[in-house]
């Protein structure tokens, strides 16, 4: 949990001091290499690390673009409603690839995001996000956000093959909460 911590901190005091200010609305890639400490026992990256991955892109995104001041200093923060992993082909220690956060669209509470993982031109990896931004247990207008973050596209809407991935997640959790009680 430090090495989260310790490089999250490294994102944002990269983001504000050191990369250039990116669009809200573009694809950001970032290249990677699995580190002794993304593996487990088999050598290969842990699926808990694409999760970790899959963070930072999105704090990145965050940090280097209008979002952090019109969210984050304003008293609202992140909540990742839904996280989805498909897994190709696994990533090897010490080999180098990239991820790129492409951005699905969004409805009036979440916004969606895909993660692709490539490694030689091959996808490794999808993982896809379902976010939001709350303030006192209140999910906010996101194009309101988005407005105020300089976004000039009035709405983008979410594939139905994205929404599809995530349309049964209520429907889960009330069936497991049945199974529960």
């Amino acid at each position: 949990m430090v090495y989260y911590w310790l490089h999250l901190l490294y994102i944002f005091i990269g983001s504000k001091l050191f990369w250039k200010e990116v669009d809200l609305t573009s694809n950001q890639t970032r290249k990677r290499r699995v580190s002794i400490l993304d593996c487990d026992t088999f050598r290969y990256m842990s699926n808990a690390k694409y999760a970790y991955y899959m963070d930072f892109i999105r704090f990145e995104k965050m940090f280097r673009s209008k979002l952090f001041d019109n969210t984050v200093k304003k008293g609202m923060y992140a909540v990742l409603g839904s996280q989805k992993i498909i897994y190709k082909k696994p990533l090897q220690m010490w080999s180098t690839f990239t991820i790129t956060l492409i951005l699905e669209g969004w409805d009036d509470k979440w916004v969606y995001h895909s993660q692709v993982f490539e490694q030689n031109n091959q996808v490794c990896a999808i993982g896809y996000t379902k976010a939001a931004f709350w303030k006192g247990k209140k999910a906010q207008d996101l194009e309101m956000i988005f407005k105020n973050c300089g976004v000039t596209i009035n709405e983008m809407k979410i594939s139905e093959e994205i929404q599809d991935i995530f349309n049964s997640d209520y429907q889960l959790l009330k069936n497991t909460t049945d199974i529960l009680t």
